[in-house]
């Protein structure tokens, strides 16, 4: 094994494709995920008589700037550069044996990162046929990282005119991008942006802008992430606030004079919940048989016509009050 292979003077590229029955054969194209292995294929048709190989080096080619990846020498061993030297290496053992066989000089990258994405010339000298060298175009993708979030803890339910971000989906880091798209029921749309990362990948943002009402409180909003045909998904359940929405049970319109056993309830949708119920007497003062206890407004004895009077409760929570009423009519004896 020799360590100074990339100090050694360059020998002179001579390109003849197909001349003499020598040929270099690689794939044209060759791709791999960030953190995965791929191979770069590099097979040398000899003729007969065979010439002699004389080295056989890898270039990393950027831009039309080339750099020394790994060489292959009959007399002395294998090379490969330090930038490279833990991810890279030839896969044919015969390659780096003391008397080595370099018609397959394939070479495995480990780890890939997307700074090996270039073109990568496979090119062998020999004698007395001059050089030949294939390209192979390796493309290097990166799987996104996809994360779903609500826009704010505490989403208050508001005027019909008022929209806002309630969910943010974010694929992060994809390369190519990431598609984006929302599986819900909730009446809303979308605002997607692309942002360019400074290591060529591409974070997707989006975010879900909706009114938010009590009728999507507990509503999913699922963020669909499609890349190369493959599908991400997440989801959030909406958590929104609003004051309470009330009615009134109890009264069937069938109160008549010494029925036992009436009350009305205050019911309230709410969120957060009701903190406190309040019953209210439209007509004058509360009936002395009325009394409240939390939601139910209780009528202690049997109904008399004092009892007649609209009431109304009044449900608080942090967000607000809601009300409603009912207006209770007295009848004779069935």
């Amino acid at each position: 094994m020799f360590t100074s292979a990339f100090q050694l003077p360059l020998i002179a590229v001579l390109v003849i494709a197909g001349t003499s029955g020598q040929t270099v054969h690689t794939d044209s194209d060759r791709s791999g995920y960030v953190g995965t292995q791929v191979e770069l294929r590099c097979n040398f048709a000899n003729s007969k008589p065979p010439v002699k190989i004389s080295q056989v080096t890898w270039q990393k080619s950027v831009n039309g700037t080339k750099q020394n990846v790994a060489i292959a020498n009959p007399a002395l061993g294998v090379s490969v550069l330090p930038v490279f030297k833990d991810r890279v290496k030839f896969k044919n053992p015969a390659v780096r044996q003391r008397t080595p066989s370099l018609e397959d000089t394939t070479i495995v990258f480990n780890n890939l990162k997307l700074s090996d994405e270039a073109t990568y010339i496979c090119e062998y000298t020999t004698f007395p046929a001059g050089n030949r060298e294939s390209m192979v175009n390796l493309t290097v993708y990166a799987r996104p990282m996809v994360q779903m979030s609500l826009s704010t803890p505490t989403i208050v339910a508001g005027s019909k005119d008022m929209k806002m971000t309630v969910a943010t989906c974010v694929s992060a880091n994809g390369k190519p991008p990431a598609v984006i798209t929302w599986d819900t029921e909730l009446d809303g749309e979308a605002n997607t942006e692309e942002i360019r990362n400074p290591d060529g990948t591409i974070t997707v943002r989006s975010d879900y802008i909706m009114t938010p009402s009590r009728e999507a409180h507990e509503q999913r909003l699922t963020c669909i992430s499609t890349y190369n045909n493959d599908q991400q998904t997440d989801n959030v359940v909406l958590k929104i606030q609003y004051e309470p929405e009330v009615s009134i049970e109890g009264f069937d319109g069938n109160w008549y004079i010494n029925r036992e056993n009436v009350q009305l309830t205050c019911l309230a949708d709410a969120n957060p919940a009701v903190s406190s119920f309040q019953w209210r007497y439209l007509n004058g003062s509360m009936p002395n048989t009325a009394e409240q206890r939390e939601e139910t407004l209780i009528f202690k004895g049997p109904v008399t016509y004092e009892m007649a009077g609209t009431y109304m409760c009044d449900a608080t929570n942090s967000i607000g009050t809601g009300s409603a009423s009912v207006e209770v009519i007295i009848t004779g004896v069935p």
